[in-house]
């Protein structure tokens, strides 16, 4: 730029010498030039890109994960868990029990099993553990052979009281039946309770027993 100048001077001075006004005018070229130069390269200094924060991106990328690694746990569980199912009675062995009257309501233990798929009920608690979220249904059905005491059982999911299948026959044989539709979460727990003062009875003929299945997952 500056070479270019000069010789177009020189040119338009015959390219012999250059007279005062030319040597002023170069002169005064090769100052904004340098001018125009140093605020070019003061612009490029003061121009950097914000640094980025590692860590707070890394910190994000962590909590996206984990939350994407719950997501796919929970779907898992889902596909794993598509049928859960298991139907008892309360004898377990020997020809006949009555159990009661108590002064309380008391926790029923159903050890005879005839279906549990998905291992979602204990015989040794009696309690069914829901292993996924979603609609289950459960049915009861107790008995007693008559006398003054009823007969009756308390269906319940954790602490709260759903339901109760309950009959009271002076004499003769008689039952009792409920039905419940319950939405679970994870690890909620469904049992049944025998009513206070009442009585129940089983036999080999299975009289008294205690159902449920998963309908469908949420």
């Amino acid at each position: 730029m500056k070479t270019t100048v000069f010789l177009l001077l020189c040119l338009l001075a015959g390219c012999d010498s250059m007279n005062q006004t030319e040597i002023e005018v170069q002169t005064e070229i090769e100052d904004q030039t340098e001018i125009e130069d140093e605020v070019v390269a003061q612009e490029m200094v003061s121009y950097q890109p914000c640094p980025l924060d590692i860590h707070a991106v890394l910190r994000e990328m962590a909590a996206s994960l984990a939350v994407q690694k719950e997501e796919i746990k929970s779907l898992q569980r889902q596909n794993t868990v598509k049928q859960v199912a298991f139907s008892t009675s309360l004898l377990g062995e020997g020809h006949s029990v009555t159990l009661g009257p108590f002064n309380t309501h008391t926790p029923l233990i159903f050890k005879r099993v005839f279906t549990n798929i998905g291992n979602a009920y204990s015989p040794h608690t009696g309690i069914f553990t829901a292993p996924v979220k979603g609609v289950y249904n459960f049915e009861w059905c107790i008995s007693a052979g008559g006398g003054p005491n009823p007969t009756g059982a308390v269906l319940y999911r954790n602490s709260e009281l759903i339901s109760i299948a309950y009959e009271h026959q002076p004499s003769h044989f008689s039952s009792g039946s409920n039905a419940a539709t319950l939405l679970l979460q994870p690890g909620d727990q469904v049992f049944l309770r025998q009513w206070v003062n009442s009585q129940i009875f089983d036999n080999g003929n299975h009289h008294t027993t205690f159902s449920g299945h998963l309908v469908f997952t949420m």
